[in-house]
């Protein structure tokens, strides 16, 4: 063999013997690499659905907790929502992400599986809450100041429109009673204006409004049937509620319930009534007596009056238990500590309970094995069972008041 062979040989041999050292190499470097993406892959968080959470209010830190019902849990914390002194929540169609209307006007979207804001803005000087439309594309915000009604997408919170709450006396007037209806509409009461507006919002950056005047004095809040057929404004300045059939606005705003005002001896009114979640059961609307200690019972096909029953204080939140066999209450101070269970079928007080100081909401989940109780100043959540009214759960919470479970993602006017 000669040289010039050899030579060829020989370095053939060498340039493989090179190759497999660095592919040794390479094989070296790569597989701590293909350990930390498994691992990486490991530590995602598991699938989960959104159907048994929730979040609590805490007004004193700007903050939400989110809450496992099914575990009775808190999973975290997520803070920087601005003032939420007066906060309410609503949530979108598939329950992942809550929206949180403060009253310094912010609106924040919160992703309840990542425990993040996901999208914040500043959209009035004051607000008192919001809803979201039925498709679940709209999301619109009541404002105290300047006095009128925001509406925005759900996706990133872009404004789509903006409708200014002037009366029919050419005033600025606070927005109140704020819900989603069918028909893609919403519909509030203006508390200075005593009016009625209906918003259709087929052409969203184009709503057309129904307004009804002269609906009553001082409409403080509203509330829609849970089939979307009644609205219903409590009327502060004066006796009755103003009652709106949302079939047929042609019949304009009638005067019902002339008693469900501070008819008679005018008490002091420690906080107004929230009828927003008041209890609609079967043929029954259950309302408070406006500074009375008492629960007005009416028959929701006629809208009159088939009974009272004495409570322990000046009712706030009066909430229904999925089934419709109770309703639960809560009062303003100076009964703040005390929660009462009226059954319906025997139309009685059944249980006085005093779960802490200063309850100032309450939520049952949504098959009604649990009610959930927030007392502001023991700093905590309790935890019931309705039918034996056992104490099951506790947990802290800082300054907690409103608390709101995903299920209402599915009912309208929440």
């Amino acid at each position: 063999m000669d040289c010039k062979k050899v030579f060829l040989m020989r370095a053939k041999r060498k340039l493989m013997q090179k190759s497999m050292a660095i592919r040794d190499i390479i094989s070296r470097l790569a597989l701590p690499l293909l350990v930390t993406a498994s691992l990486v892959g490991c530590a995602t968080p598991t699938l989960r659905g959104t159907g048994d959470l929730g979040v609590v209010i805490e007004r004193a830190t700007g903050s939400v907790q989110i809450l496992d019902t099914t575990h009775r849990s808190s999973l975290g914390k997520v803070n920087g929502l601005g003032d939420l002194s007066h906060a309410s929540v609503s949530y979108s169609r598939d329950g992942r992400y809550a929206f949180v209307f403060g009253r310094d006007g912010g609106l924040s979207k919160v992703d309840l599986l990542t425990q993040s804001i996901t999208h914040r803005v500043i959209q009035a000087g004051n607000s008192i809450g919001g809803a979201i439309s039925q498709d679940g594309k709209l999301i619109a915000v009541a404002n105290y100041e300047p006095g009128g009604v925001r509406i925005f997408s759900v996706d990133d919170l872009t404004p789509i429109a903006d409708i200014p709450a002037v009366g029919a006396n050419g005033k600025r007037s606070k927005v109140v009673g704020l819900v989603d209806a069918p028909g893609r509409r919403f519909v509030f009461s203006l508390y200075d204006a005593g009016e009625i507006w209906v918003a259709d919002m087929h052409k969203p950056q184009q709503p057309i409004l129904h307004k009804f005047t002269d609906v009553g004095k001082e409409p403080y809040d509203g509330m829609i049937t849970s089939d979307g057929h009644f609205y219903a404004a409590g009327l502060f300045g004066e006796d009755g509620v103003a009652l709106l059939d949302l079939w047929n606005l042609q019949a304009g705003v009638k005067r019902t319930l002339v008693q469900v005002g501070r008819h008679g001896e005018k008490l002091p009114v420690y906080k107004m009534p929230h009828l927003e979640g008041w209890a609609t059961t079967g043929d029954l609307i259950v309302l408070p007596g406006v500074g009375q200690h008492e629960i007005i019972l009416a028959d929701q096909n006629t809208w009159q009056e088939v009974a009272r029953i004495p409570v322990a204080g000046q009712p706030v939140f009066a909430i229904a238990r999925p089934d419709n066999r109770q309703v639960w209450i809560n009062f303003a101070f100076p009964d703040n500590e005390t929660v009462q269970v009226l059954d319906l079928p025997s139309r009685s007080i059944v249980k006085t309970l005093k779960p802490g100081k200063a309850v100032l909401h309450l939520e049952f989940t949504p098959r009604g094995d649990q009610v959930w109780v927030s007392a502001r100043d023991d700093n905590r959540i309790d935890i019931y069972d309705p039918e034996t009214f056992e104490h099951i759960g506790r947990l802290p919470a800082d300054k907690p008041s409103g608390i709101f479970f995903t299920s209402r993602a599915n009912r309208t006017g929440l």
